[in-house]
């Protein structure tokens, strides 16, 4: 990640400064607000403003007056019960901003939540930076041969060093391309007298979707838990669940109650179908149970197996 001067002097300035307010108010996520987080090579991960804590939901789902005497165990089994029983409401009334920069393929992949407050960087209006997502040789993976948008065995040798080369030089060319059609320096002024330059809403039609873009997104605390549960999973894309892992941190401080619940019973919980549940009850009454006749697809099956923690019925 690389924070220009400019940059890193409005992250100082809007960090130096503190508001009196009888809004309820989360300390470790006040330590941490506005500060850039560094993800991927060139991405970042900021929290920009939030309303409402573990103490919102619990008033909402009581609809009471205010924070009230209760214990904070008792609170926390409220937390628990919502969360276990689906209920929805009283986390929506938390919100969180942030600010995020990651490469256009994984924005694109992350527009997909459509329950969020969305601003992205205008590259109608402004030119986008030189900067573009190139993997770590680690991540370098074949297509998965049992599943159509997953990866396989990581790329070694010559094959490798030619998928970065192409990566690396592909990116670079366009974005040569891109600056030679504006015609402009990021102040407008033209860079070859003799041309006119293409529109900037033209010219960025030949970047590559691994150059980075940014946005601002707001969402509720519902909303964003069914968020991180997809993208924080093990299934999940690499270079956006490396976001949601950053996120699930910053969810932690600021409402640690609710994330807790969020961690015991979606994270680590299991969700079973009819047929799953049927065969589970079998299994514990004894029965030897197999693939074939229990109901279940053989995909079904594996991810039960998965989930029981079983290599076969």
């Amino acid at each position: 990640m690389t924070l220009t001067p400019d940059q890193k002097a409005e992250i100082d300035a809007a960090r130096a400064q503190s508001h009196a307010t009888r809004r309820a108010t989360v300390p470790a996520l006040e330590e941490i607000l506005y500060q850039a987080f560094p993800v991927l090579d060139h991405g970042v991960l900021r929290v920009i403003d939030y309303m409402g804590d573990d103490g919102a939901i619990v008033q909402a789902a009581r609809v009471s007056y205010g924070k009230g005497t209760r214990k904070t165990l008792e609170d926390k089994g409220l937390i628990d019960y919502l969360m276990r029983h689906r209920h929805t409401t009283p986390f929506e009334m938390c919100e969180i901003k942030f600010h995020v920069k990651l490469p256009i393929f994984v924005a694109r992949q992350w527009i997909r939540h459509r329950t969020a407050n969305v601003n992205e960087y205008s590259a109608r209006y402004s030119i986008l930076d030189r900067e573009f997502y190139i993997p770590a040789p680690d991540h370098l993976a074949a297509q998965s041969r049992i599943n159509r948008q997953g990866r396989g065995a990581v790329l070694e040798g010559e094959e490798a060093r030619k998928v970065l080369e192409l990566l690396k030089t592909d990116s670079e060319r366009c974005y040569a391309s891109y600056e030679w059609m504006l015609n402009e320096d990021e102040t407008g002024k033209q860079t070859d007298p003799e041309r006119v330059g293409l529109a900037r809403e033209l010219a960025r039609m030949n970047l590559t979707i691994n150059a980075y873009t940014q946005w601002y997104w707001k969402t509720d605390l519902h909303n964003l838990f069914h968020f991180l549960s997809l993208r924080a999973d093990s299934h999940a894309q690499y270079e956006i669940r490396i976001y949601a892992e950053a996120m699930l941190e910053m969810v932690k401080r600021w409402v640690p109650l609710a994330f807790d619940a969020f961690k015991r019973y979606r994270l680590g919980g299991v969700h079973l179908s009819a047929g799953g549940l049927a065969i589970v009850k079998r299994l514990l009454a004894g029965e030897k149970v197999a693939q074939e006749g229990s109901g279940l697809s053989a995909r079904e099956w594996r991810e039960l197996m998965a989930a029981l923690g079983r290599e076969e019925g």
